[in-house]
């Protein structure tokens, strides 16, 4: 029986309250003041706990989508996500920290290095902390005098930047594919989203609230170009995200085609959320949350001549239906759509990890420095 199933369900459900019922029932009979008493009294409890927890996790998970699988729950899912392309057609920057990437060498030339810096919106008003990878070859004579193309890699909600390269190894990642020539050396951005916390701002410029659409359309790419070798046109910057991050590169691309050439999601969504971590994002305006709804803007604005990635999984993924939709309305001149479609893969960093290497090795094609 599958992780998913509902007969998994009703099973830790029943197996839970029939454990109940029995330690009432044994509660008396284990009383002695004895060692095979107390022994009895504590296995009772245990498994009683054990069926509760598990019930509530797999009613979470059905809800939610965490794992498609035992096999995605334990890790053991290991092929990776192949991409189908669908188309027609002062200084605002402070470093405040280096460090080198483990298990790489500790040359900075040979193995890349990650800069901690504070990016500080001149126009947003909004200041944010992010860590840029910068490839080996950015230190490479031969390369003293060239640009490079970045992407920006954004978290979910909330989030933390660490996990991009601690958990998800987008450095080490690309590192190693630029090595086996699978994609070109690109300088990564990695940020979460959440650059008002602890508010979840869903990417939007908000009426009276927090500028986030400006920050990363504006303030961010120059404030780094500034600082960094890289391109100032939209056809050197692209952003990767994974669920609020993948709805939120989508949108920059879609609403900012002169931002960012190429937007990448990874178990993204397609229309702003609104709950009570976000409150009113809109200040009551329905143009400006239609504004924010990508189907919408597929149906009533013209399409963008950007580069467009999305992922999901056949089980395991809520948005896999929404997924489909998307493709079906954005593959049109100009806009470039691709997709990764996993047979089974849940809402979880062991999926993402699986994707990344091809999410990587597109958005290196697309691209240019």
């Amino acid at each position: 029986m599958g992780l998913t199933s509902m007969a998994v369900l009703l099973l830790a459900i029943v197996a839970a309250v029939l454990l109940f019922a029995l330690t009432i029932w044994l509660w008396p009979r284990l009383g002695r003041k004895s060692v095979g008493g107390v022994l009895g009294r504590v296995g009772m409890l245990l498994a009683t706990q054990l069926t509760m927890f598990a019930a509530i996790g797999l009613w979470a998970n059905q809800s939610f989508g965490f794992f498609a699988s035992w096999a995605d729950l334990f890790g053991l899912e290991k092929g990776e996500g192949v991409v189908v392309d669908h188309s027609a057609a002062h200084t605002p920057v402070q470093v405040v920290g280096v460090a080198q990437l483990k298990g790489h060498g500790t040359v900075p030339r040979i193995a890349g290095k990650v800069e901690k810096v504070n990016i500080r919106g001149t126009e947003s008003r909004i200041s944010s902390p992010a860590y840029v990878y910068l490839p080996p070859e950015y230190f490479q004579p031969q390369y003293a005098h060239k640009t490079f193309p970045a992407s920006v890699v954004l978290t979910g909600f909330p989030g933390t930047a660490e996990a991009l390269y601690k958990g998800l190894h987008y450095p080490q990642t690309a590192q190693k594919l630029a090595k086996e020539k699978k994609m070109q050396p690109t300088i990564l951005v990695m940020m979460r989203p959440t650059v008002a916390p602890p508010r979840d701002t869903e990417c939007i410029d908000i009426p009276n609230g927090p500028q986030t659409e400006t920050f990363f359309t504006k303030d961010l790419r120059k404030a780094l170009a500034q600082q960094y070798r890289i391109g100032d046109k939209a056809a050197n910057w692209g952003m990767i995200g994974d669920s609020t991050g993948g709805y939120c590169a989508l949108k920059f691309a879609m609403r900012h085609p002169d931002s960012y050439g190429a937007a990448a999601a990874l178990s993204g969504y397609y229309k702003a959320l609104q709950d009570p971590t976000t409150g009113d994002l809109f200040g009551g305006s329905k143009q400006l949350e239609k504004e924010n709804d990508l189907f919408w803007r597929l149906k009533n604005k013209p399409l963008p001549p950007v580069s467009l990635l999305v992922t999901s999984s056949k089980q395991g993924e809520h948005n896999y239906a929404d997924t489909m939709k998307f493709i079906g309305l954005a593959a049109k001149k100009p806009t470039r759509v691709s997709s990764m479609i996993l047979d089974s893969g849940g809402h979880n960093f062991n999926t993402w990890r699986r994707e990344i290497p091809g999410t990587l090795q597109w958005m290196g094609s697309r691209l240019s420095a």
